[in-house]
């Protein structure tokens, strides 16, 4: 090795050490927030997650318990989370918070540094600084600041289902990842679809036999819990909560929120979950063959948020991703103008807005402000079939 690359080698590493300092330092007034919450306004999620391997622990059945008031929350999760959460359980409360809010940003590294690695790969030189850049943006956007709000465990899912898809030499077998994540949380299923209709037969053969023998392992260990969930909680969508809710954002909750006749309500929510499914799929086929992963996961990730009969704000974590795909290589700066505009929708709490306006009194406008970033997300699956395609070719 010269002198010269050693020398190259040390800053790199003294950059990377500072880095991490300045995103700690940027990110720990959220981190503050959160964590010095009333106890039992702090990790609510979290607190459901550690209580379901705590049920496991004391031979108590994990769909019939709910946190203590005043949340009142469920386990909603398949039974192979509880079996995970048993390492959680054994954990003292306050342990598990700080061991899961620091997972939250190694996630949140991992997504980040796949994401914009078009960006990271252009300016060695600089990538520590910019990477840190880009955590800090990142982190304050409202859904990754409810990662760390509720103890939420998207932005680990988001990392598991990108890197499985993008990763370039991987050195497990390529669907594991996307499989663990079916099996732990039922939406990101949706890149089983993905692997269908772009023909990675490998990757979705394995990405099936991983959430199939994960979802049946619980019935040999756990089959009283395993039968509860797959035949009785699994059907009681109100377990999730209110989905007339603000924070549920998927297409049915904001077709909920306009209080038709459920039949109605379920009739066009069908048929606009196979239009936006087909155009978003569709759309992550093309992204796919013409060589850009990214945008193609992106689009997928949009599709477990928009199709799903419940999605928080905390699902749309996904726009990480979104936002390394606009971006691309950083080099097109109408492209670097659209996803700082995008970054920017997505911090503001604008569908809190909508409740603002709704509690004045403004017809109509409440209820698209209320609707902001389900919108935005529809938004967003056109612009990355349509409009993102067309500004790659003209550069």
């Amino acid at each position: 090795m010269t002198g010269g690359r050693a020398t190259t080698i040390r800053r790199q590493w003294w950059a990377w050490a500072i880095a991490v300092l300045v995103i700690a330092v940027a990110v720990a007034p959220l981190v503050q927030q959160w964590l010095t919450n009333p106890d039992d306004q702090r990790l609510v999620d979290l607190d459901v997650y550690r209580t379901g391997g705590q049920m496991l622990l004391e031979g108590r059945p994990v769909y019939e318990f709910a946190t203590p008031a005043p949340q009142l929350l469920p386990f909603t999760y398949p039974p192979i989370a509880a079996m995970l959460a048993v390492l959680l359980a054994k954990m003292s409360w306050d342990t598990a918070q700080w061991v899961w809010t620091v997972g939250v940003f190694v996630s949140l590294a991992v997504v980040v540094a796949y994401s914009f690695r078009g960006v990271l790969g252009g300016v060695k030189r600089y990538a520590p600084w910019v990477f840190a850049f880009l955590m800090v943006a990142c982190t304050y956007l409202m859904p990754i600041r409810d990662q760390v709000r509720f103890g939420q465990v998207d932005i680990l899912l988001v990392a598991l289902c990108l890197v499985d898809c993008v990763a370039r030499r991987p050195w497990w077998p390529r669907g594991f990842l996307i499989g663990l994540a079916t099996a732990v949380k039922l939406t990101p299923g949706v890149f089983l679809i993905y692997l269908l209709v772009t023909r990675q037969w490998r990757t979705f053969f394995m990405a099936a036999f991983a959430a199939a023998l994960l979802t049946l392992l619980p019935f040999l260990v756990i089959p009283h819990d395993a039968a509860g969930f797959w035949f009785s909680a699994l059907f009681d969508p109100e377990r999730l909560g209110a989905n007339a809710a603000t924070t549920n954002q998927s297409i049915r909750g904001m077709l909920i929120r306009l209080y038709m006749n459920d039949t109605v309500t379920s009739v066009i929510w069908i048929g606009l979950v196979a239009v936006v499914g087909w155009y978003g799929f569709r759309g992550a086929r093309d992204a796919y063959q013409a060589k850009d992963p990214m945008t193609a996961v992106a689009l997928v990730g949009l599709m477990a948020v928009l199709l799903s009969p419940v999605a928080w704000i905390h699902h749309l974590a996904w726009v990480v991703v979104v936002l390394g795909a606009i971006v691309g290589d950083g080099r097109d700066p109408v492209r670097l103008r659209v996803a700082a505009g995008v970054w920017l929708y997505y911090v503001l709490p604008i569908p809190w807005w909508g409740v603002a306006l709704k509690v004045a009194g403004v017809p109509v406008l409440d209820k698209i402000v209320q609707d902001g970033f389900g919108l935005g997300a529809l938004g967003l699956v056109w612009l990355l079939v349509a409009w993102l395609p067309r500004r790659r070719d003209l550069v």
